[in-house]
């Protein structure tokens, strides 16, 4: 088992332990399509999410991943546009935890290197409640029309949903 310290702007002294292989023995009802490293290399949260965090993850993920370096970018994006709430709005509406400061992400990233928490179940009901939006993309878009809702393709992004395959 291997302990991750964690010292940036929204952690100081975090540790927690990766208690799974990386990308495996996910829970039966949370089933992502895309990885991490491939969420970054496909443009997600305007190239601005976790770039303080880049030590704390496998280099390889950021190899090609495209990432903001002052602010976020939509043009960075895989749909080019914003389809993002701010932080404050999250923590206003208490999605944000003290584990995991940066949101649903922040929490994928760690679960899929091998974190497991209590907080694991909150995140999964939450991860499935958004496939919702891919229902809404298939009812209402011709298949692979990129064009078709842009900001709910791009919002299954974040949330490891392929769009570009609706």
């Amino acid at each position: 088992m291997k302990t991750v310290t964690v010292n940036d702007s929204f952690q100081t002294n975090y540790q927690y332990q990766l208690v799974a292989p990386i990308g495996e023995n996910f829970d039966s009802d949370f089933k992502p399509e895309l990885t991490p490293q491939e969420m970054l290399a496909l443009g997600v949260f305007g190239g601005k999410y976790i770039n303080e965090c880049v030590d704390e993850f496998p280099a390889q993920w950021f190899k090609e991943a495209k990432l903001a370096p002052l602010r976020k970018d939509p043009s960075l994006n895989f749909f080019e546009i914003d389809a993002s709430q701010p932080l404050a709005e999250w923590q206003r509406k208490g999605w944000i935890h003290d584990q995991d400061p940066r949101g649903w992400f922040q929490w994928y990233c760690r679960y899929y290197m091998g974190r497991r928490t209590d907080d694991d179940a909150r995140q999964i009901k939450r991860w499935r409640a958004f496939s919702r939006h891919a229902g809404a993309v298939r009812k209402n878009c011709q298949p692979y029309d990129h064009d078709c809702r842009r900001k709910q393709r791009q919002a299954l992004l974040h949330w490891a949903y392929d769009s570009r395959a609706m």
